[in-house]
């Protein structure tokens, strides 16, 4: 179920142009084939990919994940967040549909770094929540930006996104970079006993949009 709710677009911000478009190919996968475009960041060489399914250039309303890099769940199998579910999950959605992008974003950690990361979760062990371990480590909540995702999104001309996302300050980051967002489609994923804590305390300290329990469905219903 979507939410047809979107905020007003007003671009606000000069387009950004730090990319270049570096490689592409076609990628046989479990899931079928996706078009893989490898952007390149001119200022410190970091690549960020496009994982493409249709026809997208000129067209709204695409369906799009912005997926920040999570190295520990995606490829370790960590049971501390739900990255891994809610990317396997995006893509499920963009090839089952027949069209939408996936950005996947080289920003680990919420942009603090594999080490860092590791090092938070150390914190975390001794009591912290991931935002007092990160203030701990002299770092932001969120170090991430978007201006990357939206030069992306431009190269790939698309006009306008349903946004796949529990996390308001994507919808707001793309807002503000100019690019239209149509509605939001929820990225449902599963809890389980070593990051239900974590997910509560993104949804209460910083707005996510996550529903963990039936009666937060029973909630919005009523709220609706």
């Amino acid at each position: 179920m979507s939410d047809t709710r979107s905020p007003q677009v007003l671009p606000t911000r000069k387009p950004t142009q730090h990319l270049e478009r570096f490689s592409e190919a076609d990628v046989p996968t479990a899931r079928g084939t996706l078009r893989t475009i490898v952007f390149r960041d001119k200022r410190n060489g970091r690549e960020h990919v496009a994982l493409v399914v249709g026809e997208v250039k000129g067209m709204e309303g695409v369906p799009v994940r912005i997926h920040s890099e999570c190295l520990t769940s995606e490829v370790f199998g960590s049971l501390k967040c739900d990255c891994r579910q809610q990317l396997d999950r995006a893509l499920d959605f963009i090839t089952q549909g027949g069209l939408g992008v996936v950005l996947y974003l080289r920003q680990e950690g919420r942009g603090i770094g594999l080490g860092n990361k590791i090092k938070a979760y150390a914190l975390q062990a001794k009591g912290l929540d991931t935002y007092e371990a990160n203030r701990q480590l002299g770092f932001a909540d969120d170090l991430r930006s978007y201006d990357i995702a939206a030069e992306m999104l431009r190269s790939l001309d698309v006009r306008s996104v349903d946004l796949i996302t529990n996390n308001p300050l994507k919808i707001a980051g793309m807002v503000e970079e100019g690019v239209p967002v149509r509605r939001r489609i929820p990225s449902r994923t599963e809890h389980n006993p070593h990051n239900v804590d974590y997910l509560r305390t993104k949804r209460e300290r910083t707005g996510h949009l996550i529903e963990l329990f039936a009666e937060d469905d029973d909630t919005e219903a009523q709220a609706g």
